[in-house]
């Protein structure tokens, strides 16, 4: 039995890992559980699995589920940053889900493998803003991190029996998002509703625009850098609409692994739980025969500036990739509140990172203090435009 603790347990991930567990009650025990704002759902989790612990945004939250929980349920309930510390820390814990959306992921991730947990990693902010001092964190205190990205577990699924030393590249696939054959001019007038309609992912509003502008991809090839240690010219990416292929990795000898399957989370999740098992999933079987076609095309940096602009500040390092994620979520928030325009997202970005002067990350303090710092510059480029 392992026990796992999810931090975001009502978003995406979250509610695909609750599957997973639901599916193998005898495998899995959940023990703890974090989310925003979303009570009702979380109270649903509560009644189910009884967890030891929850944690929710704010202390309001925390009295109201209080009320509503069945008399005979013991869950401790906490709140705000210290309460998603404690459920990232519990001594039940074997493994932590690392499913919160964005930056706010970084420290109880940070805070979990201080104490020694494996992370079941979902939170890519994590990996790009402070990927050298996670990955070797982790290795000093002898722990897995185990990626859920359906781009980053089939790169790990395809070096699996193979020696690291003969690999030559990776390639991270994109499924381009729903604007892959928009012109530009055509991209000037994307709405918020058009942006969220991804063609293969149910995904949180945060990544599924992520997806649209490429900048989901470019925060991927940061990631992967970090994960599996490698250097820049090792990763390619390409556009692949039907998301069949998730990713594959070349060697020496010109060999390509590839890893196929469905599009849908339940497949990472349950082997980054279950590694190195491939456990037995509801999911339909891949019909090749059905789907007949699978296309390829190189990403097009003029229509999708976020894509480079994630290039260049790994090639900056140090605080720059903190600084583009830091822009790239306030401005990916102005535009779903319809503040500023579908193009004017990487123009942000642009300008936040072109005023920012890279430091050397060596403390987590250094991250945030940069994260902090992009989201101000980013608010006050936003204002300009007004």
């Amino acid at each position: 039995m392992k026990n796992i603790s999810i931090l975001g347990s009502t978003g995406s991930i979250g509610t695909s890992t609750i599957k997973v567990v639901r599916s193998n009650p005898d495998r899995y025990r959940i023990v703890g559980l974090s989310a925003g704002n979303n009570i009702d759902l979380i109270g649903q989790q509560i009644e189910e699995f009884r967890p030891v612990a929850i944690s929710v945004s704010q202390e309001a939250q925390a009295q109201v589920l209080k009320s509503r929980l069945s008399h005979d349920i013991k869950t401790e309930i906490y709140w705000g940053k210290d309460g998603y510390k404690k459920i990232a820390v519990m001594d039940e814990a074997d493994i932590v889900v690392s499913a919160i959306s964005g930056a706010a992921g970084l420290v109880p991730t940070y805070e979990a493998i201080l104490k020694k947990k494996d992370i079941a990693l979902a939170n890519k902010e994590t990996m790009v803003m402070a990927g050298a001092i996670i990955m070797a964190l982790a290795e000093d205190k002898g722990i897995s991190i185990l990626p859920v990205d359906s781009e980053h577990s089939a790169v790990f699924q395809c070096m699996q029996g193979h020696n690291r030393a003969d690999l030559r590249r990776i390639i991270l696939t994109a499924s381009g998002g729903p604007f892959r054959d928009f012109t530009l001019s055509q991209l000037e007038n994307i709405t918020p509703a058009m942006a969220l309609k991804h063609p293969n992912w149910e995904m949180g509003k945060k990544i599924t625009i992520d997806s649209a502008t490429l900048m989901n991809k470019g925060l991927e090839i940061i990631e992967a850098k970090w994960l599996f240690n490698l250097d820049l010219d090792q990763i390619d990416v390409l556009v692949h609409p039907e998301s069949i292929i998730h990713s594959m990795v070349e060697y020496n000898d010109g060999s390509v692994i590839a890893q196929m399957g469905v599009p849908d989370m339940i497949t990472p999740i349950s082997y980054a739980l279950s590694y190195p098992e491939h456990l037995k999933t509801d999911l339909p079987g891949l019909r090749l025969e059905a789907i007949k076609s699978l296309h390829f095309y190189e990403t097009d940096p003029v229509k999708f500036r976020c894509l480079r602009l994630a290039v260049d500040a790994l090639k900056e390092g140090g605080s720059m990739p903190a600084v583009l994620n830091g822009a790239n979520e306030i401005a990916v928030a102005s535009f779903l509140n319809e503040e500023i325009s579908f193009l004017q997202i990487p123009e942000i970005i642009e300008r936040t990172m072109s005023a920012h002067r890279p430091l050397a990350i060596d403390s987590i303090e250094t991250v945030i203090e940069a994260d902090s710092w992009a989201r101000t510059k980013a608010l006050n480029e936003i204002m300009k435009l007004e």
